[in-house]
């Protein structure tokens, strides 16, 4: 079955000058180790108090406290879940955003703050996958979306993330799906017909869409944009799929990436397809959800994606803290096609109307101004 990173690769250069730009070429790989070509990593200001992230899963607080008191687990790993309450203040300030009108949207179609993300993500989509600043990028995104969230939904908690790695083998069972405490479940079969293919949206696997989700907290929201580049009014899709979850969300998935010794190498393992063989946990998420989270370009349309991009950012976390000299290593090519050049700490990140543009420097450190988040 192809993938849609595949097909996107297809469709925009020839596959051997990609592999050597990525893989083999001085000119296009970065520096991979230390802190790039950046230069000064420069003052950062260590944050009074920071917002702890933490894990979207088990659904009983107390039940799964009795259980770590009776195994004798850390205080730190039975603070991770997050109670009933807590899910339903996030998914509350999630609803609060789709309902607020759009500000300045880069597709005019977006009705929405909630639709503005997806729409800047689709807009800047070719510029921060398969690059340096893919991880960096996204980091910054998702703290913007926090931000939207506390600042104008009046949301006190972080962003939570979702460890799939405990839901690989029983993808569909999560407790991420649950039509009460969760975001709701499977796309129904027969509900959902693409739209006719047009453009640069051809990007997406018809049999990842089984239909609409008709349950839980967004069973009746309507997306005003995608899939992919396309334009329709249409219903939250899904298609999960255990067998790709199975793969390449496992604890032995997450491993592959975080042994990797340099940044360059971590990043290229962690995005997978197409600058590896196989999926890599970003891309293997994104299809293993389906539907619209399963598209290049317009996956923020879920808010499921929010969690699993905070969980790839938690991994990149636990990756920088393993040496000292990680936490502010940069590297990899800034576009997808030529002319590019190698991503430094100066690299500017782009966030339009959603945040401040920043380099890639202010957000290496999670602990220190202006992010001052942790996870737990």
């Amino acid at each position: 079955m192809p993938s849609i990173s595949s097909i996107f690769v297809a469709a925009l250069f020839i596959s051997t000058v990609f592999q050597t730009s990525v893989l083999g070429n001085n000119n296009t790989a970065g520096d991979t180790e230390g802190s790039g070509d950046g230069g000064d990593i420069g003052e950062h200001t260590q944050c009074e108090t920071l917002l702890e992230r933490s894990e979207w899963y088990r659904t009983d607080i107390a039940t799964y406290a009795m259980f770590c008191s009776t195994y004798q687990f850390s205080i730190l790993d039975c603070r991770r879940a997050l109670t009933d309450n807590q899910k339903a203040d996030y998914i509350k300030a999630i609803k609060c955003l789709q309902s607020k009108p759009a500000l300045k949207p880069v597709i005019k179609e977006a009705k929405t703050r909630f639709d503005e993300f997806q729409a800047y993500h689709i807009s800047i989509a070719d510029n921060v996958h398969l690059t340096g600043q893919f991880l960096p990028w996204h980091r910054l995104f998702v703290k913007s979306y926090e931000t939207a969230l506390r600042e104008e939904c009046g949301y006190e908690g972080a962003t939570p993330y979702w460890d799939w790695s405990q839901d690989a083998e029983a993808f569909e069972k999560s407790p991420v799906y649950d039509p009460t405490t969760g975001f709701g479940g499977n796309g129904v079969p027969g509900t959902y017909t693409l739209p006719p293919f047009g453009n640069d949206s051809k990007i997406y696997d018809p049999t990842m869409f089984y239909g609409c989700v008709q349950d839980g907290p967004f069973a009746h929201y309507n997306l005003s944009i995608g899939p992919g580049k396309l334009v329709t009014t249409h219903c939250l899709t899904r298609g999960i799929n255990n067998t790709y979850s199975s793969k390449y969300l496992s604890a032995a998935a997450v491993a592959l990436a975080t042994k990797l010794p340099t940044f360059e190498l971590f990043r290229i393992q962690l995005e997978g397809e197409p600058i590896t063989p196989d999926h890599g946990i970003h891309d293997g998420g994104h299809i293993a959800v389906g539907g619209d989270m399963s598209n290049f370009y317009s996956s923020p349309g879920d808010p499921v994606f929010y969690l699993h991009h905070a969980n790839l950012d938690r991994v990149w976390w636990n990756w920088q803290q393993m040496l000292p000299q990680r936490l502010y290593e940069m590297s990899g090519r800034s576009t997808i096609v030529p002319p590019f050049h190698n991503v430094t700490l100066d690299y500017t990140l782009l966030m339009g109307n959603l945040g401040e543009t920043r380099p890639i420097r202010d957000v290496m450190d999670i602990h220190s101004e202006p992010l001052c988040y942790t996870y737990v």
